[in-house]
């Protein structure tokens, strides 16, 4: 399989190519690609090969290149795995760039590499890729010699043979890099540079051909002294473009002279954080065909525009119906323009292709007059939409598509900060409605009960016919601000989080762990030991990767500094349109301050998942581009609204000091910006070429035969659809076919049954599942010795709290069942059962929560040892010793928004005991580390390389470094811990610092340990 590496540009050079060999340029055809879509215009598509080694740095140095190359119509797609040279794959590309210190290559791989060569496509080995492979003579006689050793310099290479096409626009240049000697040359190849060192010209740059295909090689390229040198890029660009050939070339050179130029002026109120000279500059908006033009995709897709401004303006959230229209929420009031009242200038509208031409052209205004909503979701015959402090319930009486009904369903929700508000609702598998908050969060009376939290994942049951809330809860909390939410098809439930957590798994709900759950963070951390924080247990961060893969080097971001700082969503592929390495283990998350949505690759990980890099859906080198949503659509393809906008930054305020100019602070709590456009806006389709579109049926409540048809469709949006529709009919006539549905479902490829799952959440929707006799009933009791995991942990959801169901678990054995994730939920469900003998026999026979590594597995062992809800799992007991009555007690407090302490200076007395409270009111973690004198530099650089360790979020981005002398854990919002320590006997200033990513430049103070001192704080 490949990952899409779509990159940060470090030059706009721009040169185009009339290359005409032996006097004519050659037209002849090629063999059709499925990545090409047409013999017409197209760019240049090429397979980067790298590898995992921060020695040669692929995943660093290939950004440099892609960025520049991108605005030349030269698209690269990234890939460390070797497996990725076979043929179905490499037809795909116009040419292979490796780059890369693999030892080894399959026979299988290198047929592949050869034929594709040998079929007249082009090979471009940079470096380190002349000591690759070395088992393969023929691999080292494609390339034309072996690397055989090096010295280091600063030098510049001749160029001998200047007027080859493959050096057009290539100056010679000076760098730092790696003095190559070769060895095992070919003696076939046409030396176009050469290293002069003394009387020795070591060959440098080389061409050559094999079969029909052209090979380009050069020496260059250690590190990013020669890959960010702009005359490096204009050596390889040249290179490429003589390497592909003469058709692929043919095909590329009108459609690089249709590129659009950006163009840029100087402008006030850009944020500056990363203190670039010069400043950024003001990118003007480009036209939706030109701004695709500068938008990466995956071989074998193509981006299709639906609908775009001035029809549509700011789409924020974006829903179907059961006729398969999409409803989409505009907002020109977001960030700053919070009313008083619900009353606004925003919308919601239908937009329809009503002449199957891919383009909406019926735009419907559904309900206007809204002030800031952020989500919708079709439920009891209308939409529940979040605007907060409200979620409303609107509905079409008349059907003319206009709302006629306007309900308050709930009040509550925080609204000072219009990025930190409610978001992501949709129909969960469970026959409720799921969303998630930011740090605004919620205070009020729901469900009738008072409730107040910050961030998490909640999800609420209506009921009625006038829709009330019957039930909610908060399912987890989260560390951050929370933007995405998704399920995949066995209805395992993960979220992201706007700052450096941008995928989290959702393995037991808070439940579970007792509803008060005083549990997160440890109250106090005695000194001497690593900070060992307590995780929210509900959730855990499974990202595994740090940075995202922008196409533009021109990103501004105010922390986790290439990494994820805006992460939104978290919508997994269930359709069946796309490649198969998509289907249900593919999400997608947009990080608009990247103008990226980024495919994350969600694997089994023991009783949980942990995500891989699947690199970008979507990168764009043009910097209004903004993705802030991405769903599969009906049609099974990837539906993405960008909100296209220079301006994505809410909040911190920029000052002088942090972003270069004084900004006001708006009403919904973002800095503001006249530079924030309310004009544009666009809704891409991302449409896979060789793929069968889902089936899309008409879906109606009064065809009951219609809905449990479709719980067989291959696309969850029908799927729920029709789930939905069947419990809100509420008629138990169609009980039978559901159970018939639930036992002739049998295990898909990936060991999925989808229908199964559907029809048992229909039953338990319905009701059809209470009382031990019932037929349905039964149906449940034997899925759970169903073939698929999925079915089995199903069945244990939705069976009833009954002796004679408690029973049925028992008989299964789940507790001993194959899959991980159905041991779990079945020490779970046995927790909550009644504690029949046999039933505490059992739960004494799981093995003890200290006999297993598995996160997820021990802590549903200890929840079932402690006898289910209600119960708390202390996850750290070593905290917590008793006060010294002597200590000197510091507080300090990180201000709210400034990414600062309250308390920059403080002293101590040298030798004695001291509490330090530390309070985090901010929305964001912070920790606190005290540091040796001197050591902040050090210290700092390890934090940021910690923080591109996918397990430094594990150590609270504490460097093991003895210059850290005490830390605190991460602290989350709205907690405070108390770190105790002996100050140091030796008198002088030691540093303390916050190490979350992008941190501790900013946020720090010092420390002086003094001998008598000489006021107290």
């Amino acid at each position: 399989m490949y990952f899409h590496h779509f990159l940060r540009p470090a030059f706009g050079v721009r040169c185009l190519f009339f290359l005409l060999l032996g006097g004519a340029m050659l037209t002849c055809q090629a063999p059709k690609q499925a990545s090409h879509g047409s013999d017409g215009p197209r760019p240049l598509s090429l397979l980067f090969l790298g590898h995992h080694s921060e020695h040669h740095h692929a995943e660093a140095y290939m950004p440099m290149l892609a960025s520049s190359l991108i605005k030349q119509g030269i698209q690269l797609t990234y890939t460390a795995d070797p497996d990725d040279l076979n043929d179905e794959n490499l037809a795909r590309y116009d040419g292979l760039i490796v780059y890369a210190n693999h030892d080894s290559i399959t026979t299988s791989q290198e047929k592949a590499l050869l034929d594709f060569v040998a079929g007249g496509k082009g090979f471009i080995p940079i470096h380190c890729a002349s000591f690759c492979f070395r088992n393969s003579p023929s691999y080292v006689a494609l390339v034309g010699a072996q690397f055989q050793r090096h010295d280091t310099g600063t030098f510049v290479a001749d160029i001998v043979e200047a007027a080859h096409p493959a050096l057009q626009g290539v100056e010679e240049f000076e760098t730092w890099d790696e003095t190559y000697v070769h060895h095992m040359f070919s003696d076939d190849r046409t030396v176009l540079m050469e290293r002069v060192e003394g009387d020795h010209h070591e060959p440098w740059t080389w061409v050559k051909t094999h079969g029909k295909g052209r090979v380009f090689y050069t020496a260059y390229g250690h590190d990013e002294r020669t890959w960010g040198h702009p005359m490096f890029q204009q050596l390889i660009l040249s290179g490429i473009v003589w390497a592909v050939g003469d058709e692929a070339r043919a095909r590329w050179q009108p459609y690089a002279d249709s590129l659009p130029t950006l163009t840029y002026s100087p402008a006030e109120n850009i944020p500056n954080y990363e203190k670039r000279d010069p400043a950024p500059q003001l990118q003007a908006p480009l036209s939706p065909e030109a701004s695709k033009k500068l938008t990466q995709v995956p071989p074998g897709f193509s981006l299709e525009l639906f609908a775009a401004e001035p029809d549509i303006v700011n789409p924020i959230a974006m829903a179907w119906d059961a006729r398969g229209r999409l409803w989409v929420i505009e907002t020109v009031d977001y960030p700053n323009d919070k009313r008083d009242g619900d009353v606004g200038d925003d919308r919601i509208k239908i937009c329809e292709d009503t002449d199957g031409d891919g383009r909406a052209d019926r735009f419907t205004v559904f309900a206007e007059g809204l002030n800031v909503p952020t989500s919708l979701v079709f439920a009891h015959g209308g939409v529940v939409v979040a605007q907060a402090p409200h979620f409303l319930f609107l509905q079409d009486t008349d059907g003319d598509d206009r709302a006629d009904v306007r309900e308050v369903l709930m009040d509550g929700w925080g609204t000072f900060d219009t990025h930190a508000g409610p978001s992501n609702l949709r129909y969960g598998f469970d026959n409720q409605i799921w969303g998630t908050v930011g740090y605004a969060g919620f205070e009020g009376t729901v469900a009738g009960k008072a409730r107040q939290f910050r961030q998490g994942v909640y999800r609420f049951a209506l009921s009625g016919e006038t829709p009330q809330v019957s039930s909610f809860e908060l399912v987890t909390r989260t560390s951050n601000n929370t933007w995405g939410l998704g399920f995949n098809e066995n209805f395992e439930v993960f979220a992201s989080t706007a700052n450096n957590t941008h995928s989290v798994y959702v393995g037991i709900p808070d439940r579970y762990y007792g509803e008060d759950q005083a549990l997160s963070t440890p109250t106090t951390r005695e000194s001497g030991r690593r900070p060992e924080r307590a995780p929210i247990l509900g959730s855990r961060k499974i990202d595994g990767h740090y940075a995202m893969h922008p196409l533009t080097q021109l990103v501004r971001q105010v922390d986790v500094f290439g990494g994820f700082t805006a992460a939104a969503g978290h919508s997994f592929y269930t359709a069946r349109t796309f490649p198969s390495d998509y289907w249900n283990q593919s999400a997608f998350v947009c990080e608009p301050t990247g103008h990226v949505l980024h495919r994350a690759r969600i694997e089994p990980d023991g009783a949980g998942f942990q995500e891989q890099d699947g690199w970008n859906m979507l990168a764009s080198a043009d910097e209004w581009f903004a993705p802030v949503a991405a769903e599969v659509g009906p049609d099974g393809q990837l539906w993405v609204l960008d909100w296209y906008n220079f301006i994505i930054q809410h909040n911190p305020t920029p000052t002088p000091e942090r972003g270069g100019f004084q900004a006001e602070n708006g009403k919904g709590n973002a800095y503001v910006n006249p530079l924030r456009d309310q004009t544009h806006g666009r809704i891409w389709r991302l449409v896979y070429e060789a793929g069968t579109p889902s089936d899309m049926p008409q879906l109606h409540q009064d065809d009951a035969d219609g809905l449990v048809a479709a719980l067989e469709n291959e696309n969850l949006f029908w799927r729920l659809t029709a789930q939905r529709l069947l419990v809100e009919r509420g008629k138990t006539d169609v009980v039978a076919n559901l159970s018939a549905l639930v036992e002739k479902a049998s295990p898909d490829a990936l060991g999925l049954a989808p229908a199964a799952i559907h029809a048992l959440w229909t039953l338990h929707g319905l009701g059809a599942l209470q009382g031990d006799q019932s037929d349905a009933l039964q149906v449940a009791v034997k899925a759970l010795r169903h073939p698929s995991a999925g079915v089995r942990k199903a069945a244990l959801q939705v069976l009833p709290l009954t002796e004679a169901a408690t029973q049925a678990v028992l008989d299964a054995r789940l507790t001993d069942d194959p899959d991980p994730i159905v041991r779990r939920e079945a020490a779970l469900a046995l927790s909550r059962r009644s504690e029949s003998p046999q039933v505490a026999a059992t739960l004494r026979q799981l093995p003890d929560s200290a006999a297993t590594d598995d996160y997820w597995l021990k802590q549903a062992y200890a929840l079932a040892h402690r006898g289910g809800a209600g119960t708390e799992v202390t996850a750290d007991a070593s905290v917590g010793t008793a006060p010294q009555a002597d200590a000197q007690v510091i507080r300090i407090k990180v201000l709210k928004g400034e990414m600062k302490y309250d308390l920059q200076h403080f002293e101590v007395e040298a030798g004695k005991p001291v509490e330090l409270v530390f309070e985090n009111p901010d929305f964001m973690q912070h920790n606190l580390l005290v540091l040796q004198p001197g050591s902040l530099q050090k210290v700092g650089e390890a934090a940021d390389k910690l923080a591109a360790d996918p397990n430094g979020a594990a150590q609270n981005y504490v460097p093991q470094l003895p210059e850290v002398l005490h830390a605190t854990p991460l602290v989350d919002p709205q907690q405070t811990v108390t770190l105790r320590f002996t100050a140091p006997a030796k008198t002088g200033t030691y540093p303390y610092v916050c190490t979350f990513p992008g941190h501790w430049r900013i946020m720090q103070g010092d420390m002086q340990v003094v001998t008598t001192l000489s006021s107290h704080p």
